[in-house]
């Protein structure tokens, strides 16, 4: 049975583990060091892994059902990078056949060898023998390389022969995919944001296209930047496609039999495709390197520069970081100026985000002063603007934050009962639309108000079984996440695509919504955190409250999480995961916390903390 690794701590038996800066391949669990067997060198690439790589054993002469099982469980989780060793496990016609891309499958303890697969267990010797996979679902990761959370039970049927030729066991019929424990998946895989551009042609504040994180998990000590520039070139997820495109060619792939991408001593990195000079504008060139870019620096924080190269090996065009910046806007790269929220007036005031003062000035424009009675705000992408919910959370107003502006009717109104079921804190994405949701239980919906002076379109959600209680808008204009409570006061964490109207006069919709945090079952407060990521404040069955990173597709963040905080009831994260995080504590007010550091007072009296967005 192949046992679920607990944190690196134990070692398989059978498992070769090479140290990958050194080149040196050592043994893991056993007693000595062999004089024969299946061992490679391993090529010297510290810029891409300078961490331990392991490998799994070949199947020992004559070993039983049992023990091919074990191995070849063993083997899936290794780091070869075409799962050569676990094929040797297989039949001929069984390896061919297999598909380990297909998916992988996450369970909660790692896969049990649920019957006994000792030849002739109870019977009488037999040259074949069916054995039984089982464990507790947690995920599956697609052929798209896309993580959706599961539950259930999971249970496969795999069926070995002993070879009449050799007299050798072999598995010679298994399901595609491979099946691994959580834990060693975590070893195994990392998350990577890829990159497209939303698909409507309406721009950021400045113009260009709109960058949108499309994450996916690939197999981290393998190879990670190939792989991800040909999933890169392979296309959007399918979840992310209907509404984000590609500057790559239908087609485009990298040059036969490249690998081992990786920059340069200058931090450049060169890309060879299978394009022509001719069929590449200057401008999609850009676009091209730009996704190149932006997706490789979640592997190689210094990366400076790409160069795409055609077929001819000419250079069809390079971009600097500094030019990626300016030809496509995404969240992550742009800090916010100011940090804003609410005083003791209820005022909206600000402060510079690098500011190591704990005080604030009122925002110039109205609502600087002290008579509009707001309960919670949004600042505009570009801090040019101001959305606000006055009125006991009966009213939506927009106005300029700028000296002498004007505040003007309200644009969205509520008739909730109570403050609590009216309107929520709104939202702005990058194109300048404003979103908020309006919780009246006898009228629940959801606004989107363009450019925040449009008249409110009503927005469908036609998955929604539940209240929207709180709603974020992603800095790029197509993901919206939202906190929806159902009927029994559970309060879910979940995202939902934007489909624009496109013409159809259909109008504007959330589709296609997924668990972001499939184990909180209260989530208090949430915040964009980073291009796929959320800041959320929540609890698990039975559990206390807690602050935690959630990624958008539902997995689990590896890292530290935030220090603890009682009483939070707003949460205000940045795009930038440079900026420190705030919060509004009922026991301390407004507090944030600077990396590295422990949670700081702000301000006593202030609430409803806000980034631009």
């Amino acid at each position: 049975m192949a046992a679920d690794r607990k944190g690196g701590a134990r070692q398989r038996p059978g498992r070769a583990v090479a140290y990958a800066a050194l080149g040196v391949v050592l043994l893991a669990g056993c007693a000595s060091m062999p004089d024969s067997g299946d061992l490679r060198n391993v090529e010297s690439t510290p810029r891409q892994d300078t961490g331990v790589r392991v490998f799994a054993m070949p199947p020992a002469e004559g070993a039983g059902p049992a023990e091919i099982m074990q191995g070849f469980l063993e083997a899936l989780t290794s780091d070869d990078p075409s799962y050569d060793t676990a094929r040797k496990y297989l039949s001929d016609d069984a390896a061919r056949r297999w598909r380990p891309e297909r998916s992988t499958t996450v369970l909660a303890n790692g896969p049990s060898i649920e019957t006994d697969c000792r030849a002739g267990a109870g019977q009488e010797p037999t040259d074949s023998v069916t054995c039984v996979l089982a464990g507790t679902q947690v995920a599956t990761v697609d052929a798209q390389q896309a993580y959706e959370p599961t539950d259930g039970s999971y249970r496969k049927k795999v069926h070995l022969t002993r070879s009449t030729k050799t007299g050798q066991w072999r598995i010679d019929g298994l399901p595609d995919g491979v099946v691994m424990g959580k834990s060693d998946f975590q070893r195994n895989y990392t998350s990577v944001d890829k990159y497209y551009f939303a698909s409507d042609t309406t721009g950021g504040p400045s113009g260009q296209p709109v960058a949108v994180a499309d994450p996916v998990f690939v197999r981290s000590k393998v190879d990670a930047m190939t792989q991800m520039v040909r999933s890169l070139l392979n296309g959007p997820t399918s979840w992310l496609g209907p509404v984000v495109r590609s500057g790559f060619p239908t087609g485009t792939a990298l040059q036969k039999d490249v690998s081992g991408l990786a920059p340069d001593d200058q931090n450049k990195l060169t890309v060879p495709l299978n394009l022509k000079a001719s069929q590449v504008t200057p401008g999609k060139c850009t676009e091209m390197a730009t996704q190149v870019l932006f997706t490789l620096r979640n592997l190689a924080p210094t990366l400076e520069s790409v160069e795409l190269q055609g077929a001819d090996d000419r250079r069809l065009c390079d971009l600097s970081e500094e030019r990626a910046e300016s030809a496509a806007w995404h969240g992550s790269a742009k800090s916010p100026e100011y940090l804003y929220f609410l005083d003791g007036k209820h005022r909206l005031v600000r402060m510079p985000t690098g500011s190591t003062a704990t005080g604030a000035l009122p925002v110039p424009g109205v609502f600087g002063e002290s008579d509009k009675g707001l309960e919670s705000v949004a600042v505009s992408r570009d801090e040019h603007s101001a959305a606000g919910v006055g009125d006991a959370g009966k009213s939506l107003y927009v106005t300029s934050l700028a000296s002498g502006g004007s505040l003007g009717n309200a644009l969205v109104t509520s008739a909730g009962p109570t403050e609590g079921d009216r309107l929520t804190a709104p939202s702005w994405d990058a194109r300048g639309d404003l979103w908020v949701a309006d919780r009246d239980p006898h009228h629940a919906r959801l606004y989107v108000v363009e450019q925040g002076a449009a008249k409110p379109q009503e927005v469908a959600v036609p998955e929604l079984s539940g209240r929207i209680k709180d709603a974020r808008v992603a800095a790029d204009g197509v993901r919206i996440a939202l906190v929806v409570e159902k009927k029994d006061g559970e309060q879910s964490l979940l995202i939902g695509r934007i489909q624009r109207d496109d013409g159809t006069g259909q109008g504007t919709s959330v589709v296609e919504l997924r668990s972001a945090a499939p184990d909180l079952e209260q989530v208090s407060a949430m915040s964009w955190a980073g291009d796929s990521r959320l800041l959320a404040v929540g609890r698990e069955q039975g559990g206390v409250l807690q602050m935690r990173y959630v990624q958008v597709d539902g997995s689990t963040l590896d890292g530290p999480t935030p220090g603890a905080l009682t009483g939070v009831k707003a949460i205000a994260a940045s795009e930038d995961e440079r900026v420190p995080l705030v919060a509004y504590s009922e026991d301390d007010g407004i507090v944030r916390l600077p990396s590295g550091a422990q949670w700081q007072k702000v301000d006593k009296d202030g609430t409803a903390p806000a980034y631009p967005g």
